[in-house]
């Protein structure tokens, strides 16, 4: 068979890791081929190479049977591979059209940019392949979901036949899921070739044709997709038997610890996207948030959390009242938040994994001494101890950078940190977006475990399986406002997903 694509015998080794050992891939031309694996399997570091944003250690590259040299992008791009970013490669303040020609801009005979030009190649390419963008519109102003298009018009933009996505839904709604995969096929009908890193079963079942897995940076094996079960990928991906419904036992729930009162929260333009909600929460239970992405979960996180001031109701922990409390003040009084973006508002990239899990309680004793001077030693022990109880895979301990490890990794160091921390009250949002099936397993455990230690969590999810099997009772929100809250047992996820689009039902508590 002539492959499209060929990686014969690839090898990359970073400081303390090696990425891709020994790996071989081939795909073939017009398929959808997934490359699966747990995160840090080395599945972004083989594309990345494919990508020619690094240099394989050894191994061998062939395209359509020829053999290559990537050394980079613009190698790359030149024989017709671009790459679909996980973390978008944007420059948010120009327009569409300005992001898709950036670097190959063009020009008339006096050096002039023909922006208007470009502007109806872009339009017609996305009406060729039903991409819907306003070329001229700011790339800050328009949807994830719209700018990932604009990522996948660039590599059309530049004529690419072989098109990587790395990651493709990790930060996208479920509308916008559905969406990306009637485009993959589209493009697999006019005649392009796909590579899917992902790590979602569910998305490989429904749009590849077969599927090469890692593990620990080995290559694992190649199926058709048509003939393997999602548990089947699964145990190849993590090499066991994993489980998508995790048993609970009852809640043993008490008094209530976090008492939402007729709050109302503001976005950063004024705009009030939390309106009058309420919901208490008790201890030894989990009390789930369900809604459409864009609902109000972000800013009613932003507010209980202290990141954004609330305008109006209050806020009662253990009877406290934390309205208007400093951010420090919440977490001295018992308040954990795993936040929606880890690299964001969770970690420090640019600090090792010790001083990421101190970040609230460095200026405590035994981190820091009564002159004020801090124990690194002492951070890093205990962050050592952290990575072994969480199965945190780090090349270099606790000294290893907290931008340099996968996503999975980073979200198990803040699970690891709030969790370490002992909250009465623990705020979770998206806690497994973009993570394998083995670590979702994992940190679904983990909230359990909290759970019955005794904790109060409040958890916002898009996933509608994860508030079914994690939570007790689910309250659900539309535009800005709790539709109605409900045992877990007495609502499907079919009511639950209609009281998403604003419809009520009649037995609620709200």
């Amino acid at each position: 068979m002539d492959y499209a694509i060929e990686m014969i015998g690839i090898t990359k080794t970073f400081p303390g890791v090696i990425a891709n050992d020994n790996v071989t891939l081939e795909v073939a031309p017009q398929e959808v081929h997934a490359l699966l694996g747990e995160n840090g399997a080395g599945k972004s570091t083989l594309m990345s190479i494919l990508f020619g944003a690094y240099n394989a250690d050894s191994g061998t590259i062939r395209i359509h049977g020829k053999e290559v040299n990537i050394k980079d992008p613009n190698v790359a791009t030149e024989i017709g591979i671009g790459m679909v970013h996980q973390h978008f490669k944007l420059v948010h303040n120009y327009t569409v059209t300005e992001n898709i020609v950036l670097g190959m801009e063009p020009k008339n005979r006096f050096g002039m940019l023909e922006i208007a030009k470009a502007e109806r190649r872009v339009a017609a390419l996305s009406e060729k392949y039903k991409l819907e963008v306003d070329p001229k519109a700011l790339v800050e102003n328009i949807t994830v979901g719209s700018q990932q298009r604009v990522e996948i018009l660039k590599t059309l933009y530049r004529d690419a036949n072989i098109i990587i996505f790395d990651e493709p839904t990790a930060v996208l709604t479920p509308q916008e899921i559905d969406e990306l995969i009637e485009i993959i096929r589209r493009l697999r009908a006019e005649g392009k070739t796909i590579v899917l890193i992902t790590h979602k079963l569910k998305e490989i079942k429904a749009v590849a044709d077969r599927c090469t897995v890692l593990r620990r940076g080995k290559y694992i094996g190649t199926v058709d997709v048509a003939d393997v079960t999602e548990q089947h990928l699964a145990e190849m991906m993590v090499g066991r038997a994993v489980e998508f419904e995790i048993e609970k036992a009852p809640a043993n729930i008490g008094d209530v610890v976090l008492s939402i009162q007729n709050l109302s929260v503001a976005d950063g333009t004024g705009h009030l996207k939390v309106k009058n909600l309420s919901v208490d929460v008790h201890r030894g239970e989990i009390v789930g948030i369900a809604g459409v992405d864009g609902n109000g979960q972000t800013e009613l996180l932003y507010g209980l959390s202290g990141l954004a001031p609330v305008a109006e109701g209050t806020i009662l922990l253990d009877g406290h009242d934390i309205t208007h409390a400093t951010i420090r003040e919440r977490i001295e009084l018992g308040l954990g938040h795993i936040p929606e973006d880890r690299q964001r508002h969770g970690l420090v990239s640019d600090f090792p994994i010790s001083e990421n899990c101190a970040l609230k309680n460095y200026y405590l004793s035994p981190y820091s001494s009564k002159y004020g001077l801090l124990d690194y030693e002492k951070m890093e022990e205990d962050a050592e101890q952290l990575i072994t109880q969480f199965d945190i895979r780090a090349g270099r301990g606790a000294k290893t950078l907290a931008g340099s490890l996968s996503g999975g990794n980073q979200q198990k160091v803040i699970v690891a940190r709030e969790i370490h921390l002992s909250p009465h009250v623990l705020l979770v949002a998206q806690p497994t977006r973009g993570l394998d099936v083995g670590a979702i397993e994992y940190i679904r455990h983990r909230i359990l475990a909290e759970r019955d230690k005794g904790r109060a969590i409040l958890l916002v999810s898009f996933e509608l399986d994860e508030i079914m099997n994690l939570c007790d009772r689910i309250a659900t929100i539309s535009k800005g406002s709790i539709v109605g809250i409900f045992n877990q047992h007495e609502v499907t996820e079919r009511e639950i997903g209609m009281m998403m689009a604003g419809s009520k039902r009649e037995g609620g508590e709200a």
